[in-house]
């Protein structure tokens, strides 16, 4: 893979975009067609009781999930011609959206598992239609983790090169070994010597806040924080000391709270290795770390930075330049699509053309193993010019999206 200039001069005065966020999913019909055989009476039952929770989405948007033409249209018209994908839809035996759900429960892992297994199974196929611009990303749980360690050599084996994506495992979930558990360095040093990503994703991780009418307030506050826990969990816990090569990648959860992140970390972590204390509270030698917070992001963090706002753009920097992914968020509401070239003109206008396009294809080339060279020719076809994303954005189009507007209000 070449940088900078060179990939703009490849696409003949285009830029290349690679979304480092999409997401994807089957139909239940579609799922059925993939799930093992002996589930298929359960899955029956359980999907003639089933009721879509998401009635907004009873309609033809909910094809752009699987639909290839659509789907393959609406990103080009977007500009954008490769995807990293996370799951999306409900998948056999989930009792709610596939990243909202929690770890299953000891009685429901067996078809729990089958339901994950069937989605990567279609994954599969889904991302063979189009090798060179979809990158898939495979799903395993960790209750077992002779389970997990199976799944994650099924993912690689079959060409998922997205990699993982790990369950955050909320606080009140006491079934499911929290991820700074060393049971699971073996997992680890599977996925490591596999030199694959494993990956969190925003919005997982929070507690069940009960059936109270005002739960998604609570949700919607604190979704951050939760979508957070893992980084601090893996740097305290000792999991990147233990396996420095192994590629950790956060998406949608923005970035420019990293910094001050790592600083707090940083200097709790200094103190513990100079005093042994902080405050009435002692620490021995198993508690200090070798490195520093942010040393140890330098060397295992990846950011899949969705619809980055302004104080995103800022922190770039400090994340490492070679770390920071765009990402689009497809086909979500509160995504870039259809407005992806004004939200690049409107964070991006002021960037060089080789930084700019680090972020937007280069970075995610790299940690996802695309080739920028097949992609050139669709980026001369669909990708937007050198010149419109230099171009900053001076009005919003009639009824923008929900990023457009929420760029406006931060930059304000």
């Amino acid at each position: 893979m070449k940088t900078g200039n060179e990939t703009i001069d490849r696409a003949d005065g285009h830029y290349t975009i690679v979304t480092a966020d999409s997401h994807a999913g089957g139909s239940h019909a579609a799922y059925r067609e993939y799930l093992d055989p002996k589930f298929l009476e359960d899955f029956d039952a359980w999907r003639s009781r089933y009721k879509n929770p998401f009635k907004d989405l009873g309609d033809t948007r909910r094809l752009r999930n699987w639909d290839t033409e659509m789907r393959n249209g609406q990103q080009e018209a977007d500009g954008v011609v490769g995807e990293v994908i996370f799951p999306n839809t409900i998948p056999p035996f989930f009792p709610s959206f596939v990243l909202f759900a929690p770890p299953p429960s000891p009685e429901d892992y067996e078809h729990r598992l089958a339901g994950v297994r069937a989605h990567n199974r279609w994954l599969v196929d889904f991302c063979a239609e189009f090798p060179d611009r979809r990158a898939g990303i495979g799903q395993i749980f960790l209750n077992d983790i002779d389970d997990a360690i199976a799944d994650a050599l099924w993912i690689k084996e079959h060409g998922l090169r997205g990699g993982i994506l790990l369950p955050n495992i909320p606080p009140d979930v006491k079934w499911v070994r929290p991820l700074y558990d060393p049971a699971y360095d073996r997992l680890w040093r599977v996925i490591e010597d596999l030199e694959i990503p494993i990956h969190v994703h925003g919005g997982t991780g929070a507690p069940d806040y009960g059936d109270y009418p005002f739960a998604m307030l609570f949700y919607i506050t604190e979704a951050g924080f939760y979508s957070q826990r893992p980084l601090v969990q893996l740097i305290l816990g000792g999991v990147f000391e233990r396996f420095p090569r192994l590629r950790f990648v956060i998406t949608e959860t923005g970035c420019s709270w990293v910094p001050p992140l790592l600083k707090t970390l940083d200097s709790i972590i200094d103190q513990i290795r100079r005093t042994g204390q902080t405050g009435e509270i002692r620490y021995g030698e198993e508690h200090k770390l070798n490195r520093l917070a942010s040393e140890y992001f330098a060397q295992n963090v990846w950011m899949g930075v969705s619809q980055p706002r302004p104080g995103d753009i800022a922190a770039r920097a400090s994340i490492g330049m070679e770390r920071f992914m765009w990402g689009s968020d497809y086909p979500h509401d509160e995504g870039t699509y259809p407005f992806t070239r004004e939200t690049l003109r409107q964070v991006f206008a002021d960037m060089g053309h080789d930084e700019k396009q680090r972020y937007l294809a280069e970075n995610c080339a790299k940690l996802y193993d695309f080739d920028l060279a097949k992609l050139a020719p669709l980026a001369v076809q669909f990708g937007p010019t050198v010149e419109e994303l230099d171009r900053p954005l001076t009005d919003l189009p009639e009824h923008p999206n929900d990023a457009l507007l929420r760029s406006v209000v931060r930059s304000s």
